[in-house]
């Protein structure tokens, strides 16, 4: 659970290694297996199964035992006389307010029931219905006579009142107003001895609310059990200025010489699995947008340790979960506009496609099967390979400095610079998907027997296409598979892989020299207005053929000629559309410069979206792009949109920009870096560990030890600098959660709203309280 004192923002962090639903009740952790069986946890015994695998026994389900909630109560005895002068008691029960009740089908309109009983008598009132809401505020008091009157003799007085008075309870019922037939829902309940108020006549406190006690011994059922692993943290997240220090150690990871010497990098060498440390550093420098420096830095230095350019990225990583999550995050609205469609069509046609003659069905058709399996396999490369312009901007330009990277190491092999990507892009993101879609939200469930089979064929199809491998067939198993795949063993099959990976490898580019020669993203004969570059120039149209690469934008008067006119990259700061009425002339786009904007006539509106699609693609990025843009030409001394004269004046007309918007997320980077202190916390004895293996290093000159060759350092002094930085920010907020733990512990009343009264803790709290004056523990 993360909290922030004082008001601060917070939430449960709960997970589970299961595909069962999780509900957290207030004090319980309830995972539904069925309509037949349930197994719940209380969150105080939570710890105790913390990351181990443990079998839960399943326990009836019932309306009657899911609750959830609490209830804000007050109880007061008081003394009465009466008209004839005689003694009687009152108990006045006051009820407050209820806070998290459940939604029952959609509604919740709670009322509650206040019930006096005893052995002999059982005494029924009812607050007002009150609708809408979940939270309600009753503040509804309700008498009840206690004792018969006597006379009063303050000596026998308790005498003769104690023997019914511990008899007695209040009874508290929480309903949900129901128009249904079948009537009201039982949303909890809570009982009160009234000896409670032994030692003080008023009490005042918040309990949870607690299931049916019907009086009835429960039989007992095997449902049999469930293995899970729940991993539960429990974390207080602190004002933002107490976390800059570790923070700040964090963000400057990407400038540090080595880069095995940053915090961040350090994180991944301490922590058990690298996939706990990619996961809030990925979340944190996306916050802060430094991500792809980040992740361009410690995909360099892991390219520069790597001796065989087909290992590339083949293990798990701190790199390559870094890059995975960052997928994972960025990529989820690309996956919906990519693959759901189809996805969708396959889960609910249910096609045949097995193609493994040992598996196939009565009445199955081999060949038909493998018709309808790379129909499948063709779409899905299609839609992939042609999804280019939806790539998202940040993993676009971590696939750029992936592939400079790869191409910068292994220059004598040609394929590297496309290896580097498409081991993420296809192997470790769409075929990914594909097989498992209700992972990426492209599906709400887990797919049935035949088409989780259908999905699998497709993954291994799609990830072999990918990824451009020499001798494709053989890199299947089953001889079913490489003989299907032979119908894929083509070229154009590979050249639109690559074409693929040029592009969304292509917009990170962010100065002018590379390692590399220009990529050919797209060329073709259109026709062009003359710019006017000379002052007395006929500013006529003439066909030229266009030519762009990750580098410039260019025009010749043949193919193959020295360009008559280039435009680098970086000063492209918008391509638009240019209306018809400009030149009364269709499919016309603009290619806006710094100095003018150079329009350009495409031979139909398709080619002309292209066009414009990829253009933006590329230059995306360019840190002078413009928001506002004129939609007409400047012809005649004035712009024909605004009329406006001046032909520098700023545009009219807000930029479209033609691609998705960036990625949005709902991120606390307060709440990341409590993370990351509570991993460094965790891992404390592995990091000192570190630092021996630092000190160790710079010592002494020979055979590494055994005991440190798990560690990556490369630096050892500026190594061992940094981790003795992180030790002291880590001991810092150690103290400070130590004096929170303190405070809090001091301030937090038993039966407050931040402590409410359970169910055992509630015969414990009568029991103290039978016993002393005090009312918090």
């Amino acid at each position: 659970m993360l909290s922030r004192p004082n008001g601060f923002k917070g939430s449960m962090i709960l997970c589970q290694r299961s595909s069962v639903n999780v509900n957290y009740q207030m004090e319980l952790l309830q995972i539904a297996v069925s309509v037949e069986g349930k197994v719940a946890i209380k969150k105080e015994e939570l710890q105790k199964y913390h990351n181990r695998d443990t079998w839960f026994p399943l326990q009836p389900v019932d309306a009657d035992s899911e609750v959830q909630g609490k209830v804000h109560l007050e109880l007061r005895l008081s003394e009465v006389i009466t008209d004839i002068g005689t003694i009687c008691h009152k108990l006045g029960t006051r009820v407050i307010e209820c806070e998290d009740l459940p939604i029952v089908n959609g509604q919740c309109d709670p009322y509650a029931t206040v019930t006096l009983s005893s052995p002999s008598r059982s005494e029924l009132k009812k607050t007002k219905v009150k609708r809408k809401t979940n939270n309600p505020q009753f503040d509804e008091v309700f008498y009840f006579e206690v004792t018969r009157p006597c006379s009063y003799n303050r000596k026998s007085h308790f005498d003769v009142e104690e023997e019914h008075v511990e008899k007695m309870e209040i009874r508290i019922d929480l309903w949900n107003a129901s128009n249904l037939k079948f009537g009201d829902e039982f949303l909890g309940e809570l009982r009160l001895p009234l000896k409670i108020l032994k030692q003080s006549s008023s009490h005042q406190a918040w309990y949870f609310l607690q299931p049916r006690d019907n009086g009835k011994p429960n039989k007992p059922v095997d449902l049999g059990s469930l293995r899970l692993n729940v991993v539960y943290t429990e974390d207080h997240v602190f004002p933002s200025q107490y976390y800059d220090p570790l923070r700040d150690l964090l963000l400057k990871s990407a400038d540090v010489e080595p880069v095995s010497a940053s915090a961040a990098h350090v994180l991944g060498e301490v922590c058990r699995e690298k996939q706990e440390a990619a996961v809030p550093l990925v979340r944190l420098f996306l916050h802060y947008s430094k991500i792809v420096p980040f992740i361009s830095a410690i995909a360099n230095a892991e390219i520069n340790r790597t001796l065989d350019p087909n290992t590339i990225f083949r293990g798990n990583s701190l790199t390559s979960k870094c890059i995975d999550e960052t997928m994972k995050l960025a990529g989820r609205h690309y996956l919906q506009v990519t693959l759901k469609p189809i996805v969708d069509e396959i889960c609910g046609m249910h096609k045949p496609c097995e193609i493994d003659p040992v598996k196939l069905k009565d009445g199955e058709n081999l060949e038909s099967n493998m018709d309808n399996l790379r129909q499948y396999v063709e779409r899905i490369f299609n839609v992939i390979t042609k999804s280019g312009m939806s790539c998202p901007t940040v993993m676009s330009d971590i696939f750029f400095s992936l592939r400079e990277s790869a191409a910068k190491r292994f220059q004598g092999d040609a394929d590297v610079r496309y290896t580097a990507v498409s081991s993420f892009i296809f192997l470790r993101f769409f075929a990914p998907a594909i097989l498992s879609p209700n992972l990426f939200q492209l599906y709400p469930h887990h797919p049935d027997p035949l088409t989780a089979r259908t999905l699998t064929l497709v993954s291994k199809t799609i990830q072999t296409l990918g990824s451009l491998s020499k001798s494709k067939s053989a890199s299947f198993k089953e001889s079913y598979m490489a003989t299907f795949y032979e119908h894929f063993n083509e070229q154009k099959y590979t050249e639109a892989v690559r074409n693929f990976l040029d592009l969304i490898s292509s917009s990170g580019r962010k100065d002018h020299k590379s390692i590399e020669q220009p990529i050919v993203l797209k060329e073709g004969f259109m026709i062009k207005r003359a710019q006017g570059r000379n002052r007395f120039g006929i500013k006529n149209f003439k066909k030229r053929w266009f030519r762009l690469t990750n580098h410039e934008f260019t025009y010749h008067k043949h193919k193959g000629d020295h360009p008559l006119y280039n435009i680098p990259i970086e000063n492209i700061l918008a391509v638009e559309k240019l209306e018809e009425e400009s030149f009364k002339m269709k499919n016309m786009f603009q290619v806006i410069q710094p100095e003018r904007a150079l329009y350009i006539q495409a031979n139909n509106c398709v080619e002309a979206k292209d066009w414009i699609d990829i253009l933006t693609k590329v230059s995306q990025c360019n840190k002078k792009r413009l928001t506002m843009y004129h939609p007409s030409a400047y012809l005649n001394g004035h712009w024909l949109c605004c009329k406006t004269s001046a032909d520098t004046a700023p545009g009219c007309t807000p930029c479209t920009g033609g691609l998705p918007a960036n990625i949005q997320l709902d991120v606390d980077g307060d709440r990341e870096t409590e993370h990351i202190y509570s991993l460094y916390n965790n891992y404390r004895t592995k990091l000192e560990k570190l630092q021996e293996a630092c000190g160790s290093k710079s010592v002494y000159d020979g055979p590494e030890q055994e005991e440190y060759s798990s560690f990556i350092i490369d630096d050892p002094q500026e190594t061992y600098k940094v981790s003795k930085q992180i030790l002291a920010a880590v001991q810092t907020l150690e103290l400070q959660h130590a004096q929170y733990t303190t405070n809090k512990f001091k301030r937090t009343k038993y039966g407050s709203q931040e402590h409410p009264i359970g169910d055992k803790s509630l015969q414990c709290y009568i029991t103290q309280n039978s016993g002393s004056s005090t009312n918090s523990v």
